[in-house]
């Protein structure tokens, strides 16, 4: 898989997949701060094995087209019966690698796909964090992902009526399943987020 745009699988092709199925703003925003971190974990994967030109461009647009496309059937198909295996069967027939399509079952608890690599890891720890930080970031005066900071981040998770709608365990098992201490990967994730602020309007 190439990054050099030149690919039917790329980002460029992810992103306009995933704004001809998705009008919300939101939901759209959700998938680049997915992608923030997922990519950022994607690169720190590529480093660890030691890839470098090629390879390691080819596993990082990997780790980013899997976060865009995550939910990219959600607008249409929002139920449990539906999302994520209508998007899944769309990608199949469009030929996205199964690597993806995997991952992108996998996030989904109630799949019943187990998460066995790092991408599926990646992107399950990222999901639900990724949209809790940014409820934390749009309470603060500044809306700004760079005040937000890993200790007001742990408050927040024990406040329930605070963004209701994160499943705080899903974020803590995220962290688990990929071997990170959750502090540290919130930490990260703030990172990869703050790179990614004026994409992602905090």
């Amino acid at each position: 898989m190439s990054a050099t745009g030149n690919s039917p699988y790329g980002r460029q092709q992810a992103w306009q997949l995933l704004t001809e199925w998705t009008q919300s703003e939101s939901l759209r925003k959700h998938a680049l701060a997915v992608e923030a971190c997922v990519t950022a974990c994607g690169e720190a994967e590529a480093s660890r094995l030691g890839l470098i030109g090629p390879e390691r461009d080819a596993l990082v647009e990997l780790y980013s087209t899997t976060a865009l496309l995550h939910d990219f059937d959600y607008e249409r198909h929002p139920t449990a019966e539906e999302h994520p295996f209508v998007g899944v069967r769309e990608l199949e027939r469009l030929g996205w690698p199964i690597e993806l399509r995997t991952a992108i079952l996998g996030h989904a608890q109630y799949s019943g796909v187990p998460r066995v690599t790092h991408l599926d890891k990646s992107l399950f720890a990222c999901d639900e964090l990724s949209g809790f930080l940014t409820a934390c970031a749009l309470v603060k005066p500044s809306k700004a992902i760079a005040d937000v900071q890993t200790a007001g981040v742990r408050k927040k998770m024990k406040d329930k009526p605070f963004a209701r709608g994160v499943n705080r365990q899903d974020m803590i098992q995220g962290a688990a399943e990929l071997g990170v201490e959750l502090d540290a990967h919130i930490a990260f994730c703030i990172e990869a987020m703050k790179k990614r602020a004026a994409e992602l309007g905090l």
